[in-house]
């Protein structure tokens, strides 16, 4: 999954984001690479601080970004990704067939059952959350896609959600799961030079008890939030056998 530009559509398109044949049509006319939200660069220093190098990470509703492959060239041993599109899977798997540290499959987010309990390090979504809440049933489709992530997590493993949503739009959503939350803040790459919000991105924003904002974001900042979802088995999220 990813888009060719990076505010979120309005109108019909965004309500098929969930829907395979949508982003396979999408990628079957216009293939080129393109990166939603952030690139690897500007993210790197967040990834580096949460996902360690030399477990698998699981990269969701990957696209065709360069993402992965920065994360590789950056010294990551084993980078699996998964999309809901046929078309770009076949895409990504041709072109990095001779690079072992990435792995390319076809899966729908809200079913994951090919991956085992506690797989990954890491989980990152750049992106696919969102799609899904801009869709039809899109409360219970992100709900699936977060059980489904924090199964296939290891116990302290993080989901790293990069989005345009607001506390007071996400943060609800992930209370569902007892998920410890930090919350970071980037600019967004196209329009740093505008944006008001200059915090160091690996700074945690401080949240209060109730895991809301402590420390107002301008309200003419142009950011992405970032939310570092840790796991927590003894929190008392209970899982199925």
């Amino acid at each position: 999954m990813t888009a060719a530009n990076n505010t979120p559509a309005s109108s019909s398109s965004s309500q098929a984001y969930g829907e395979a044949w949508y982003w396979d049509n999408r990628y079957t006319h216009d293939p080129s690479t393109f990166d939603w939200y952030q690139k690897y660069a500007s993210l790197s220093p967040l990834i580096r601080l949460y996902a360690p190098r030399h477990h698998p990470i699981l990269v969701v509703g990957c696209g065709n970004s360069a993402f992965s492959e920065g994360m590789v060239e950056d010294g990551y041993d084993e980078v699996v990704n998964v999309d809901i599109s046929s078309v770009v899977i076949e895409a990504m798997q041709n072109k990095y067939s001779t690079c072992p540290h990435l792995k390319y499959m076809m899966m729908d987010v809200r079913d994951m059952s090919a991956f085992g309990r506690g797989t990954f390090a890491a989980v990152i979504d750049k992106g696919t959350l969102d799609s899904l809440l801009c869709g039809h049933n899109s409360r219970d489709n992100a709900a699936k896609m977060l059980e489904e992530v924090w199964r296939v997590l290891k116990d302290k493993g993080v989901y790293i959600l990069i989005t345009y949503g607001s506390p007071v739009y996400r943060l609800s959503l992930l209370k569902e799961l007892n998920w410890t939350t930090k919350l970071h803040v980037i600019g967004k790459h196209q329009s740093e030079n505008s944006s008001n919000w200059s915090r160091e991105l690996t700074a945690p924003v401080p949240l209060d008890v109730n895991g809301s904002f402590s420390e107002a974001v301008g309200m003419n900042a142009v950011v992405h939030y970032i939310y570092v979802c840790i796991k927590d088995d003894s929190s008392g999220k209970s899982e199925e056998a």
